[in-house]
């Protein structure tokens, strides 16, 4: 078999960014990670001893010949690229042929591997620049081992700037759930001090994954979609909490992934925040996670040595791609309305032992292919204490509040159609602080003096024009806030009230008005606004098991 690791030529070594960070354990598992992906690895073990600088990642990939083995910790030595046109065409997660080379001046290096179809495995021991001290024949199977030992040695400086082993493991972890979340059909296995540590365990999906990594959420917590874009290769895989089942108090899982690397983005992560406005609480944030695949001649992965700042062309195309897909998922459809069920929520209202069944949601018309913006799949059937809609669907009920799904409604309407208009008769507020008024000020009221302690507001939001509590709205809006913060006012003001009786056909209007919203499941504040009652849990709450051939539960 021939070599396929070669060193780069001088050009391209002059076009490369500076080589590969290696600060700290975390760096060495990432590095060491990506080359047992890059070589097709569907295991890998990951073992890390703190306290004895050491570290070491085994895998089931291609493995390496003799040849490769001598020149791959040479420095700018890769299988990866070999020109600077490779450079626009990168399709790996390594590519500069540092990283071992880098190991090798900081650290003692072994690597055991053998390649497909060869009945022999080799063991190779390297110097400081990245030599072969010492080859020898071994049994090994097929795939990669690489030993890190002695980390910084030769730098005591460095191995004191470090933080403690407890912060160091945090991050290697940190760093393994990121490639994880990338690459989920991979098994992760680690090991600390010769004892397990965590396993994460291969899925189909990325929405399998994360509640490996996030206990506390569940799989029927998150929305997944992939979205392939238009006459084009590229394809946006993206998961989110539903922000009415899971949020954080930090903005620690708002992760955006390009073609199998988690990346910073300050541009698409403001992005993800601004499409989750106003569907949270309030100082809570999403959990998100977005990967994009494009055409590598989109992406600049040369700006930054660890490759985790990059340039992307056109970006606010995919700012735009990115905000239509998370409108998309957070829209209640025919194809999600059982997806919809809120199972903590039902297994505590109904008591239910047994986990939740799978349940078939079989459309009552499969021959109607409307738009799904203006299908109905909700029918009203009663009101409950005036203030909750009772709405049946071929699945089971939901419980939907009236004033928020209202508030919601309203909210997206103000949003898109803003209006300040004039009223015939000023509206006479007393005893505003010179605050107040620059806030109406600031939400373009028309208010002047009318007196001594007297204000006249000249002109409203439209929404509060035939309203009686108009001056009350007023003041509600004077004590602060940005023009958001005055719409989810103005609509929550001017949303129907609990405890307001509905007619059907009142009710029915609602929950159509309300489906067609852009972001259904809460409302501006981050509330919840319906209760779906699944009819599968129904039965098993009272016990109803149907037999074949008989009309009754037994």
């Amino acid at each position: 078999m021939a070599s396929i690791i070669q060193a780069l030529p001088t050009e391209v070594v002059y076009l490369i960014t500076a080589g590969e960070v290696i600060d700290c354990f975390a760096s060495v598992v990432r590095e060491l990670v990506e080359n047992s992906l890059d070589a097709g690895a569907t295991r890998i073990v990951i073992s890390v001893w703190p306290q004895s600088w050491r570290v070491r990642v085994a895998d089931n990939g291609w493995g390496m010949n003799l040849d490769d083995l001598q020149q791959a910790a040479t420095a700018h030595s890769t299988s990866k690229i070999h020109s600077a046109a490779d450079l626009w065409k990168i399709k790996s997660l390594g590519f500069r042929g540092e990283a071992l080379h880098s190991l090798t001046t900081l650290a003692d290096l072994e690597i055991f591997s053998r390649a497909e179809g060869i009945n022999e495995g080799w063991r190779v021991i390297y110097g400081d620049s990245g030599e072969v001290l010492e080859t020898e024949v071994t049994a090994i199977a097929p795939g990669t081992i690489v030993t890190v030992d002695n980390l910084f040695a030769n730098c005591p400086a460095r191995r004191q700037g470090l933080p403690n082993s407890t912060q160091q493991m945090k991050s290697v972890q940190g760093i393994i759930q990121q490639i994880a979340l990338c690459h989920p059909h991979v098994t992760y296995q680690v090991w600390q001090n010769d004892r397990q540590w965590f396993t994460l365990y291969p899925t189909s999906s990325v929405s399998q994954l994360i509640p490996q990594i996030l206990p506390q959420v569940k799989q029927g917590d998150l929305k997944e979609l992939n979205l392939e874009i238009p006459n084009s290769q590229s394809t946006i895989t993206l998961v989110i909490g539903l922000p009415d089942r899971c949020h954080r108090h930090r903005p620690d899982w708002v992760k955006v992934a390009i073609n199998g690397r988690i990346i910073k983005s300050p541009e698409l992560e403001q992005t993800i925040l601004s499409a989750f406005h106003k569907t949270l609480p309030r100082d809570r944030y999403p959990v998100c996670f977005l990967h994009l695949t494009i055409s590598p001649d989109q992406i600049n992965w040369n700006r930054n040595p660890s490759k985790t700042e990059i340039y992307l062309n056109e970006i606010s195309y995919w700012q735009e791609q990115i905000t239509a897909a998370i409108n998309q998922a957070l829209r209640i459809s025919e194809a999600n309305i059982k997806e919809s069920v809120h199972t903590t929520r039902i297994s505590k209202l109904l008591k239910v032992a047994e986990a939740k069944g799978s349940y078939n949601f079989k459309s009552q018309d499969n021959s109607q292919n409307t738009d799904s913006k203006t299908q109905n799949y909700l029918k009203a059937v009663a009101q409950v204490s005036n203030t909750y809609i009772i709405a049946e669907h071929s699945g089971g009920m939901w419980l939907v509040e009236q004033h928020i799904a209202h508030e919601r409604v309203l909210y997206e309407q103000i949003c898109d159609n803003w209006q300040i208009v004039p009223v015939e008769t000023p509206i006479i507020l007393y005893q505003l602080s010179p605050a107040q008024v620059s806030q109406l000020q600031r939400i373009n009221l028309d208010i002047e003096t009318f007196g001594e302690k007297l204000w006249a507001v000249r002109n409203i939001p439209a929404m509060l024009q035939q309203r009686e509590d108009a001056a009350e709205a007023l003041l509600e809006l004077s004590w602060g806030g940005d023009l958001q913060t005055a719409q989810v006012a103005v609509a929550c003001r001017s949303a129907i009230r609990n405890g307001t009786p509905m007619s059907l056909p009142e009710m029915q209007k609602l929950l159509d008005d309300w489906q067609r919203t852009r972001n259904p499941l809460t409302c501006p504040h981050g509330r919840p606004i319906y209760l779906s009652l699944e009819e599968s849990a129904l039965s098993r709450f009272f016990r109803r098991h149907w037999v074949i051939g008989k009309s009754h539960g037994i």
